[in-house]
């Protein structure tokens, strides 16, 4: 290999190892060897990429042992693991010092010195972390201090395998009085506990942020204020105008965007929690999208789609009718209400709940329900029909739409109110 560099013209060299299709074995560690002697040659000066695709531990323990020296060139790296237990990279990776790198991914890779490697990098475009082991910990305020020599950055992914660990509370420092500004930073994706965001969004500020997507790990109380902040603060997230919330077997999810996309642009907000039980859910959800919580009491359009097809799971549960209203109760300037799959039946059970003031104190803006049942129209008919009259007798009327497929709807609110027909 190294012979084969030092005969071709002096050009950039792009080093690529690995896919998730199979080779043989002979031929995949032909290719292996190769590459690590191209990385231990005397040509580091002229790698400018590098991509490691699904490598096993052992493999990756040459790759760490190749790879401690600058090199000074390198623009994009990639590494991914195979395993669950790969090595962990050494503090002289890269010789700690990567002038022009502007993406750097690492998925399953423990790397805890990368803030270390990070003050160095003030060329970084992309940084993506994916699938963080435990060995792999480094925490908020580390991540943060790293944050601030990249300038540059427009993308940020950092997303942890478990809970654990979680930031130490009685450790943890104290936020510093202003926050830190990210001046390019337009994509930002979360996975891990809640804790660990509202430690690291207290120390900076993304002024440009334009979408962000969260996935929290369950826990029984949410207490989320550096989150509102961000949210509250992005001005890209003002022109959201609708939320969609869909349930499924392993999660919960909040999507919020805008009904007129602007060219070449789709920002969106989504939140996810994820959790099987359906009780768990709901009431998870509805904590972080308290009252406090931006832009949902301004929304005008909501869609509650429950994918359980056929029957839920045993260990899905049924959640109280409280909760669903719980659920809904932030959404104050709400006008169209879309209800799909299996939502139907447990959102007008619940509404069929309210009584006296609360009936024009849940969703007090409301003017259209759309129902889509794929299982029974029967099955929402009787609830529905309580609270349309109970809306009217409150004049705050609300008219009911019935899907019938392909987005087409029927007007029913006067068969509602005319009997049981």
């Amino acid at each position: 290999m190294s012979e084969m560099l030092d005969a071709w013209p002096v050009l950039p060299v792009i080093l690529i190892l690995g896919s998730e299709i199979s080779l043989p074995l002979p031929k995949l560690d032909q290719e292996w060897n190769d590459t690590i002697n191209a990385l231990e040659s005397e040509n580091e000066n002229r790698i400018r990429e590098i991509y490691i695709l699904y490598a096993t531990n052992s493999r990756l323990e040459r790759f760490a042992a190749a790879m401690q020296k600058p090199f000074p060139e390198l623009t994009h790296l990639t590494v991914r693991g195979a395993g669950d237990l790969v090595p962990v990279l050494p503090d002289s990776f890269l010789g700690g010092s990567t002038p022009r790198l502007r993406e750097l991914e690492l998925m399953g890779i423990p790397f805890p010195s990368m803030p270390k490697l990070l003050l160095s990098a003030n060329g970084l475009v992309i940084l993506d972390l994916t699938d963080i082991p435990d060995s792999g910990y480094i925490s908020p305020d580390a991540m943060a201090t790293a944050l601030t020599a990249v300038t540059k950055l427009k993308t940020l992914h950092l997303q942890f395998r478990s809970p654990r660990p979680r930031p130490d509370r009685a450790s943890r420092p104290l936020p510093p009085p202003t926050r830190f500004v990210l001046p390019a930073l337009t994509e930002l994706f979360f996975r891990g506990v809640y804790e660990y965001l509202e430690d690291l969004l207290a120390r900076i500020d993304p002024p440009l942020l334009q979408d962000l997507y969260i996935s929290f790990f369950m826990d029984l109380n949410f207490d989320v204020p550096q989150l509102h902040w961000l949210i509250g603060h992005a001005e890209e997230f003002k022109a959201f105008d609708r939320a969609k919330v869909s349930i499924s077997e392993d999660s919960i999810e909040l999507l919020l965007d805008r009904q007129m996309q602007v060219l070449n642009h789709q920002g969106l907000l989504r939140l996810e929690i994820n959790c099987k039980v359906l009780d768990w859910q709901l009431s998870s959800l509805a904590q972080v999208c308290s009252s406090s919580f931006p832009l949902i009491s301004a929304l005008e359009e909501l869609e509650i789609c429950e994918y359980l097809y056929l029957s839920p799971p045993p260990w899905k549960g049924v959640a109280e009718n409280a909760q669903w209203l719980e659920l809904l109760d932030p959404f104050t300037a709400l006008k169209n209400l879309y209800l799909m799959d299996n939502a139907p039946v447990h959102v007008c059970n619940a509404l069929l709940e309210l009584s006296g003031e609360r009936i024009t104190e849940v969703l007090p803006a409301l003017q259209n329900i759309f129902l889509y049942d794929g299982l029974s129209w029967e099955g929402p008919r009787k609830a529905i029909k309580t609270f349309v009259a109970a809306r009217r007798r409150s004049r705050r009327p609300v008219s009911v739409h019935r899907g019938l497929g392909s987005l087409r709807w029927e007007d029913v609110t006067e068969d509602l109110a005319s009997g049981d027909s």
